[in-house]
């Protein structure tokens, strides 16, 4: 049976998000990719992507869009990268920004400073058994967990990698440069 994953279509990088699923759907027949507007986009999908870009705007388009409530309300996993980190979180430090509560965590958003101060790292991941190479652009961290949060890692500016039931959330964007591994543990988690 296929995989349906959607992407948050609001605004950042929304058509890397799309493409890496594709490719790590690509060995599961009748699995698809939908993008995501509206809250009837949400029906029977299994899974949820909350890409990158820029979480004030993108927890303001949310409001706008009619989705907040049922991304909350959502019952499958939500793969979240960057500003989708920031917005996955019960705690912000931006007033800006309307977390949707799906992780207890604190996040700081752009903890890296400013955009020259973005970078790549290869990354200890918990599950994978070689580093992963994470780009880090103007990049959340996590400050705080709670314990039922499993901290998949760390680095010393704060926590990069978090899972929390069939939720996962990165500081980092996976969905770039054609590793896929922590896509394919995501959908396994899924139990679909």
């Amino acid at each position: 049976m296929g995989v349906k994953v959607g992407v948050l279509a609001l605004q950042g990088d929304v058509a890397e998000h799309a493409a890496a699923f594709r490719e790590a759907l690509a060995e599961r027949p009748g699995s698809e990719v939908v993008l995501v507007r509206k809250p009837t986009d949400l029906a029977d999908l299994d899974a949820l992507a909350i890409p990158g870009g820029e979480s004030t705007t993108i927890s303001r388009l949310i409001e706008k869009n009619g989705l907040y409530e049922p991304i909350v309300e959502f019952e499958g996993g939500i793969f979240a990268t960057c500003a989708g980190m920031v917005l996955s979180a019960d705690r912000v430090d931006d007033p800006r920004v309307r977390p949707l509560s799906l992780v207890p965590m604190r996040v700081a958003r752009n903890a890296f400073g400013r955009q020259v101060d973005s970078r790549e790292a290869m990354l200890e991941v918990a599950g994978l058994t070689e580093p992963f190479r994470a780009v880090f652009i103007r990049a959340p961290v996590a400050t705080d967990v709670d314990p039922q949060v499993q901290v998949l890692a760390r680095i010393p500016e704060g926590i990069v990698a978090v899972r929390h039931g069939p939720h996962m959330a990165f500081a980092f964007h996976p969905e770039l440069g054609g590793d896929l591994r922590l896509h394919r543990i995501f959908l396994a988690g899924l139990g679909v």
